[in-house]
């Protein structure tokens, strides 16, 4: 129906229930004459007339009615007393008299008959949408706003496969009672009963402020149904026309994160980003990829990303584009290794700030390379800090690991060597040089959520290393968001580490993996494997000589910086080449746990 088709109607029949609340009003109270005596009908005039103007201010001609909800009876209120009001008002002045008794009835009626008329047309359509059959009988967790948005929207959704048919919610004063049409079936603990009782064949999760461990303690009693258990989607995505309030997504492994996210200080960061020209080394990886995506909503002047492989380059470029970012992109294929063209690429684009992400990181293969794990991580480092140093950059931020700390890896060694050689330079030089230290990122290239989802794909078993095996984790967000956030807080030296909560075992997060995967765990089975070369079973996120106990900023720590001469290290260096893999790891992972490098005998030029 058109709009102009749609206003006459809504004209039409709110002039017949005017006239009809008039009359009705004048018979209850007088006998038949009055409804002949000319003040009737001029009251019916005026009621008409003010009605329509004040329905057209009021907007009432123009609200879609089948989401009718207290703000349209608020203004259905406002039109008619005005209305009354007017009429009143006629009365008074035009016949000098004020029949009160009738005007009161006929507000009553002309309330009653226009907000019947329009929420019945609600009440119809949500009875005519309400499922049928073949749909799935739905329990939704969360009777407050977002659970009455999910059951709304399923409702008035003719195509979806949901039926809601009742409500779990924590809060006991809505117990027994009814929202929406449904029933407050109990708290979460009740969710298994629930399930049998109501024969519930899906679960939605509908409470947007959940935090995680609220998270976890709701997704456990989910667990014990085997029923499908989905999530509503964040707020701000529903709001801002990301997606539908029905597109509900399966709860991911990061949502089981005993942790909230880190806010970010938007202004610190925006004062060292906006209008900058930022660097990112690594930019194609999935880190330095993520710092790429939230850097430019700072709107830097210019982003140079810097990698040594093209595709990764290639399409975090594509996306940058993509999202029609302001900021200049320029694109370098290079490796840090490079030192020549480091210093080149630097002193050309003179960035403001640099984060350096380029790094090999898998702890195996560095085990079996180690000469690449120190010319890429050390070596690396070293070009990119010092070309910075003379570039003139403001802030460089290193991204380093957790196992950094007290390292028995070759891969936690040379990171550690490359914060030292970060710490050195800091003192050299009127740059901002500092470190950001984390835990295992989820859904990072190589981390063990793909393997682990891979393995369950492939129908098991999963595999862990040892029982007792545990990391602390983070998500990719949430770690380029600390390194941005350390960007802004530095000061030169420091190395910083995000409160990351309890660590999680690994063998936890396997079982989590299989069962939200849909599968049981002794279907899918969990093999033990024996822990590889350089593992630890527990990871450290502070030194002992660094640890500062007072945070810096919300959830975020500053280690204490140590002095570190790097020049010792030109020895090492030098003859690099001359060590046996199994002789360089060991002088490696010596050199980072006791920082003494004087010891070494070997040539004193580099």
């Amino acid at each position: 129906m058109t709009y102009g088709k749609r206003l006459l109607l809504l004209m039409g029949i709110d002039t017949v229930i005017v006239i009809t609340a008039v009359f009705i009003g004048g018979f209850l109270l007088y006998n038949v004459d009055y409804l002949h005596a000319p003040i009737i009908f001029a009251s019916s005039a005026t009621l008409v007339i003010s009605h329509h103007i004040l329905a057209h201010i009021f907007k009432l001609y123009k609200r879609i009615w089948q989401y009718a909800s207290i703000h349209e009876l608020v203004a259905i209120f406002k039109a008619v007393s005005l209305s009354i009001a007017a009429t009143a008002l006629m009365q008074n002045v035009v016949f000098q008299s004020l029949h009160s008794r009738t005007l009161i009835i006929t507000w009553m009626l002309h309330i009653l008959l226009i907000g019947g008329s329009r929420f019945g047309w609600r009440m119809y359509r949500d009875h005519n949408s309400r499922p049928k059959k073949n749909k799935k009988r739905t329990l939704i967790i969360g009777a407050g706003g977002g659970g009455t948005m999910v059951v709304r929207h399923l409702l008035q959704k003719e195509d979806s496969e949901l039926e809601p048919i009742a409500f779990i919610d924590d809060d006991e004063t809505k117990h027994r009672l009814e929202v929406m049409g449904l029933p407050v079936v109990g708290s979460v603990e009740d969710v298994p009963e629930a399930v049998n009782n109501y024969r519930i064949e899906q679960v939605i999760i509908a409470i947007p402020s959940l935090d995680k461990r609220e998270m976890q303690r709701i997704y456990k009693a989910c667990q014990q149904t085997k029923v499908k258990t989905q999530i509503m989607p964040r707020m701000e995505d529903v709001f801002t026309g990301k997606v539908a309030v029905s597109e509900f997504r399966d709860v991911q492994v990061e949502d089981l994160l005993g942790r909230d996210p880190v806010e970010l200080d938007t202004k610190g960061i925006g004062e060292t980003l906006t209008g900058k020209t930022v660097l990112i080394t690594g930019a194609g990886g999935s880190i330095g990829s993520e710092v790429c995506r939230q850097a430019v909503r700072f709107q830097p002047k210019a982003m140079i990303l810097l990698g040594n492989e093209e595709n990764s380059i290639y399409y975090i470029e594509r996306d940058l584009h993509e999202s029609q970012v302001s900021a200049d992109l320029f694109t370098e294929i290079v490796d840090v290794k490079d030192r020549e063209k480091m210093f080149t690429l630097l002193n050309t684009y003179l960035p403001d700030v640099v984060f350096h992400a380029a790094a090999h990181k898998h702890v195996p293969l560095m085990e079996r390379n180690p000469e690449e794990a120190v010319k890429n991580n050390v070596l690396g480092t070293k070009n990119t800090a010092e070309a910075a140093a003379e570039a003139g950059t403001d802030t460089f931020v290193m991204i380093s690991t957790d196992k950094a700390v007290n390292p028995t890896s070759v891969m936690g060694a040379t990171k550690r060597l490359a914060e030292m050689v970060v710490q050195d330079m800091d003192t050299k030089s009127n740059t901002h040089f500092v470190s950001v230290r984390f835990g295992n990122v989820l859904g990072s290239r190589g981390s063990v959520i793909p393997h682990f989802k891979r393995q369950i794909q492939a129908g098991g078993p999963v595999t862990v290393t040892h029982p007792e095996m545990e990391r602390y984790f983070m998500t990719i967000p949430e770690a380029s968001r600390l390194v941005l956030q350390a960007g802004a807080l530095a000061k030169g030296g420091e190395i910083f580490v995000l409160d990351m909560g309890e660590p999680v075992k690994i063998i936890d997060l396997a079982k989590n993996l299989i069962e939200l995967s849909g599968h049981n765990i002794e279907d899918i089975g969990i093999e033990f494997t024996g822990m590889r070369p350089g593992e630890k079973l527990y990871e450290e996120l502070l030194g002992e000589k660094e640890v500062h106990p007072e945070q810096i900023y919300p959830k975020i720590y500053v280690g204490r910086a140590e002095n570190v001469e790097i020049e010792a290290l030109s020895p090492f260096f030098y003859q690099l080449n001359k060590f046996q893999s199994r002789e360089l790891r060991q002088v490696l992972i010596s050199l980072a746990q006791s920082n003494e490098f004087s010891s070494l005998e070997v040539p004193s030029v580099y």
